[in-house]
């Protein structure tokens, strides 16, 4: 799996750097001190996840998670932030961001986090999707969309895409609709699509804001 991290402290970067590195199956192919020139990295070193800190000078996160997203085939792109959930990283998961994670974050669960992103599935623990969506969850006009965008959703789709709000795994979601692994990324796919979705994450706030989860 190729990472390429963008932060703009050095000794945050050659932290992560070396926790990442520690795993066999991970290499980190680049790294920035800010979004300037992502796209090209992405173009060059063509990485599976894109790990971003959010205030940086020039271009920060929330724009690296605009440019990565409008990209034909962009990567998982987890953000880093010293907080636990603020408005920069709700930001940042409507733009197309996968997830968050803490720079505390333990070794090894910033190798699990990569593993996720890298796999497709948002990085984002049941606790923490409740707390941010909880957080932030928008009303109105927004509600009124969100459900008009779930009409659009078969009953099974949409039992999948609470499942996915819950933050349930490919592996749960297959066990508790006994259905395989396989057919739960067919659904998220036609999910993510008839909610013009750019991932699982933005399927949790639709469905959320909908009043589905």
């Amino acid at each position: 799996m190729k990472v390429v991290l963008v932060d703009d402290e050095d000794l945050v970067r050659s932290g992560i750097r070396m926790i990442l590195e520690s795993a066999p199956e991970i290499a980190v192919v680049a790294e920035a001190a800010s979004g300037v020139g992502i796209v090209d990295l992405v173009a060059k070193f063509s990485p599976d996840v894109v790990l971003t800190d959010i205030q940086m000078p020039e271009v920060g996160g929330l724009e690296v998670t605009k440019r990565l997203a409008a990209l034909p085939n962009p990567p998982a792109v987890g953000v880093l932030t010293t907080f636990d959930v603020d408005e920069y990283v709700h930001e940042a998961l409507q733009n197309g961001a996968a997830g968050f994670l803490l720079k505390d974050t333990r070794p090894h669960e910033l190798i699990s986090a990569v593993h996720t992103l890298a796999g497709g599935e948002a990085m984002l623990s049941p606790r923490i999707t409740r707390k941010l969506l909880t957080a932030f969850s928008s009303g109105g006009g927004a509600a009124q969309s969100a459900k008009s965008k779930m009409d659009k959703l078969t009953a099974r789709e949409r039992e999948v895409a609470v499942a996915v709000a819950q933050g349930s795994s490919n592996a749960e979601i297959a066990a508790d609709l006994y259905m395989s692994q396989s057919t739960v990324k067919v659904h998220i796919g036609r999910i993510m699509h008839k909610l013009d979705a750019v991932n699982r994450t933005q399927v949790a706030i639709i469905t959320h804001d909908a009043g589905l989860a």
